[in-house]
């Protein structure tokens, strides 16, 4: 089963500033890999615990958060979790 996918204010704001080849690679990473498996990122612990992990480049990572209920992947940040 699909899952949606839905963008908070901030994860918007970071998709903005990716290059035109790097929301192609988002893109590709959302609807085929996330949007069917979304379990397939890393699981997060500390401040982030809850919510997933998923590599967009060496800096950059897709952070996420599941809601199995309504089969909805909440896209939080687009880019960096390291502090930028």
């Amino acid at each position: 089963m699909e899952y949606k996918i839905l963008f908070t204010k901030q994860a918007a704001k970071d998709v903005k500033l990716l290059t035109d080849n790097e929301k192609k690679k988002l893109k590709a990473i959302l609807t085929e890999i996330i949007a069917s498996n979304p379990y397939q990122g890393k699981k997060l612990v500390g401040e982030l615990k809850g919510n997933y992990s998923y590599r967009l480049n060496i800096k950059d990572r897709i952070i996420y958060s599941i809601d199995e209920k309504t089969k909805t992947v909440f896209i939080k940040r687009t880019r960096t979790h390291y502090g930028k």
